[in-house]
C-alpha cells in the first residue's frame, strides 16, 4: 500500500478545490476531515489512511461492476496502445462504430437505430433537447413546448436543468431557465389546454423512479401511459435512463417493464462501468431521416463536443456490455436484489424511518424530518446518518433526508447485509443524539 501525504493533500484540497453539491463552508471547516479515496478493488474502496469502506452509492451511482474489473481494465489498456483520442467532427474510429451497433442490437429490431456520442447525463439530454428543436423546424412545426414531470432530475447544464433540476434542488427564480411545462401526472398532462398539446415538441421522463428526488417510484403503467399520449399527439418521448439503464432496474434497461419503446433514449452514469465519462443519445430512424433528407446545412446537428466517440471511453462501454454477458449479471442480479429487500425490511421498525422505497437494485430510505426549536425542518439528517455511516464502513450521501443504497452488482451477500447494518447503526446513533 502507498504512503500518502494525507494531512498535506487535505490542505491543499481546501485551498484549490470547489466540489459539486457539496457545502465548501463546511468541507473547509478546520475540524472536517475530508475522505481521499486512493483504491477500489470490486465493492470496496479504500482511502489515504488505509482504512476501508463499502462503495455503497457505487460511485455516484456508476460503478456497476466493481472497481478495477480486470476485462475494463484491460480493454483501455489495449485501446491506449493504439491511441487515446482522435476527432469525431468527421471522422471516426473503431470502439465507437463497434459500440453503436452493440447497443442498438440491445432493442428491438427497427426501433432505436442512431447513435449520438456525448459526455454524460446532462449533456446526453442537451443533445436530445437538441435533436427535438431542430427536427421539428425542419418539418416546418410550431411545436416547441417540452413537457417534463415534477421532480425529474435530467442533468445541470442550462436546458436540461430547465426540465428539472433547478425546481428540485434551489428556491427562488432564476434567469437562466428555458420554457418548460412540468405536469405531476398522467391525469395533469390530460389536462393541459388543446393549444399547449398542440405545441408539445416532446415529453421527457425517468422511466419507473425518480432517483435524484429520493428514489421516489411512479406508479405502474405511467411510462405506459406517457408513450400512448405521445403516440396520440404526435410527440416525441424522451426517456431518461441515464440512471436506470444497464440493469439497474433488474432489466437491461427500464423501458423494459412496461414495454415502451421511445422516440429517444439517454444512456450515461453505467454505460462504461463507472470508468470514463461517456453518453449515448439514442434515437429513432424516423427522427433521423428528417435530417439526413433536408438540404445542406440544414442536415447537420449543430452539436458536438471535442470528446465525442472518445475511443477509450467506447473500449470500456464495450467491455462493460461484455461483462454482462460472460458473468450473466441480470440472472445474478434477482438474488441480490431479492436479499437487499430482505435486509431492507427490518429497518422499517425504527421509530426514525419513515418509507423505505425499493427499484431493483437501488433503494432510499427516508427518515423522519424533524422540526428544529424555530418550526422549520431539519434536512441535515440524512447528511449525519451518512457520516456515521462511514464509520461502520460505509459510504454514500444522502438527498436530502433520504439515505440511497445504491452498491455495485458485484456487491457480496455478506457485504451487502453489512451495508444495511451499517446504515440501521447510523440512523439508530443519530437519533439518539440530535443535534
Amino acid at each position: 500500500m502507498s504512503e500518502w501525504d494525507t494531512a498535506g493533500l487535505a490542505a491543499a484540497d481546501r485551498q484549490f478545490l470547489w466540489h459539486p453539491f457539496t457545502s465548501m463552508r463546511e468541507w473547509c471547516a478546520p475540524d472536517h476531515e475530508p475522505l481521499i479515496l486512493v483504491e477500489g478493488h470490486g465493492a470496496i474502496l479504500r482511502d489515504s489512511r488505509g482504512r476501508e469502506y463499502i462503495d455503497g452509492n457505487s460511485s455516484i451511482w456508476t460503478n456497476i461492476h466493481g472497481h478495477n474489473h480486470p476485462a475494463i481494465n484491460a480493454a483501455i489498456r489495449e485501446q491506449l496502445e493504439r491511441v487515446a483520442h482522435t476527432s469525431f467532427l468527421g471522422f471516426t474510429n473503431p470502439p465507437a462504430i463497434e459500440l453503436a451497433r452493440e447497443i442498438v442490437a440491445l432493442f428491438p429490431k427497427d426501433t432505436l437505430t442512431r447513435v449520438f456520442y456525448s459526455d454524460d447525463g446532462s449533456t446526453g439530454v442537451e443533445v436530445a433537447l437538441r435533436i427535438v428543436e431542430q427536427y421539428w423546424q425542419l418539418k416546418g412545426s410550431k411545436r416547441h413546448r417540452i413537457i417534463a414531470f415534477e421532480e425529474g432530475y435530467h442533468g445541470d447544464t442550462a436546458g436540461a436543468a430547465s426540465l428539472g433540476a433547478r425546481a428540485l434542488f434551489r428556491d427562488g427564480p432564476t434567469a437562466w431557465n428555458f420554457p418548460a411545462t412540468r405536469v405531476a401526472s398522467l391525469e395533469e398532462l390530460d389536462e393541459l389546454p388543446t393549444r399547449e398539446k398542440e405545441e408539445v415538441a416532446a415529453v421527457i421522463i425517468e422511466p419507473l423512479v425518480r432517483g435524484a428526488a429520493g428514489i421516489k417510484l411512479w406508479p405502474t403503467g405511467l411510462l405506459k401511459g406517457v408513450r400512448d399520449r405521445c403516440d396520440r399527439t404526435g410527440a416525441l418521448l424522451i426517456v431518461d435512463e441515464v440512471l436506470t439503464g444497464f440493469g439497474r432496474t433488474g432489466k437491461m434497461f427500464a423501458s423494459e417493464h412496461e414495454e415502451a419503446i421511445p422516440d429517444i433514449m439517454v444512456l450515461a452514469k453505467a454505460l462504461t462501468g463507472g470508468y470514463v465519462p461517456l453518453a449515448i443519445t439514442l434515437l429513432n430512424e424516423k427522427i433521423f431521416q428528417q435530417f439526413k433528407s433536408a438540404p445542406s446545412p440544414a442536415d447537420i446537428l449543430f452539436y458536438g463536443h471535442s470528446y465525442c466517440g472518445n475511443a477509450i471511453a467506447c473500449a470500456a462501454a464495450r467491455a462493460s456490455l461484455e461483462i454482462f454477458q460472460t458473468d450473466n449479471v441480470l440472472r445474478t442480479l434477482e438474488s441480490s436484489i431479492s436479499l437487499l429487500q430482505e435486509r431492507l425490511s427490518r429497518l422499517q421498525s425504527l421509530p426514525a424511518v419513515s418509507e423505505i422505497r425499493q427499484c431493483g437494485f437501488m433503494a432510499g430510505i427516508e427518515l423522519k424530518t424533524p422540526a428544529r426549536p424555530d418550526g422549520t425542518s431539519d434536512l441535515t439528517l440524512g447528511a449525519r446518518v451518512c457520516l456515521a455511516a462511514r464509520r461502520h464502513g460505509l459510504l454514500t450521501r444522502p438527498i436530502k433526508n433520504t439515505v440511497v443504497l445504491m452498491p455495485p452488482y458485484c456487491i457480496s451477500n455478506e457485504q451487502l447485509s453489512e451495508a444495511v447494518q451499517a446504515i440501521e447503526s447510523a440512523i439508530s446513533e443519530v437519533a439518539s443524539h440530535p443535534s
